[in-house]
């Protein structure tokens, strides 16, 4: 059963005074605001429906933690399994269980561009990896060996 809650506000394109005044307004000049059509008032309506439970998604297989801006799935040539983009099955991830190390998109990201999105506090700041501000993760000199940087960052989270 769908909710509705209606209220007024201050209308946010003029702030309340019914008066708009942009870019091509200048001098003392202004427009009548459009959005609120001169009164300074929004009339507000929002339609919800309450949350009681979550519900299954249909046709999900796997759920990944992030996604840092890869193409996940199999390719056109089922090139990939779908476990080799990491995450979990949808199933552990309903039940419940959390991500662990292991199962970030290790294949096809680094320690550093994974965990800029996924925990920031787990980032390398790795000597190697500085002067990459305004590069792509994969220009850097040591993506190809990607393997060694997944290694050396499961062993310091160990430490």
């Amino acid at each position: 059963m769908q909710k509705v809650i209606e209220w007024d506000q201050e209308c946010e394109a003029c702030g309340a005074t019914g008066i708009y005044v942009g870019f091509a307004e200048r001098d003392g000049f202004g427009v009548v605001c459009s959005r609120c059509e001169g009164s300074g008032k929004q009339e507000m309506k929002m339609t919800y429906t309450p949350f009681r439970a979550r519900k299954r998604r249909k046709g999900m297989r796997r759920v990944l933690q992030i996604n840092p801006g890869i193409g996940v799935g199999r390719g056109k040539e089922k090139e990939y399994a779908l476990d080799a983009f990491g995450g979990m099955t949808y199933e552990m991830w309903w039940e419940g269980f959390e991500f662990l190390q292991g199962q970030e998109m290790r294949k096809f990201t680094c320690p550093a561009w994974w965990y800029q999105s996924a925990d920031y506090k787990k980032k390398p700041d790795w000597d190697e990896c500085g002067g990459m501000l305004g590069r792509s993760f994969s220009a850097c000199e040591h993506f190809p060996h990607k393997n060694g940087c997944w290694d050396r960052f499961d062993q310091e989270q160990k430490d």
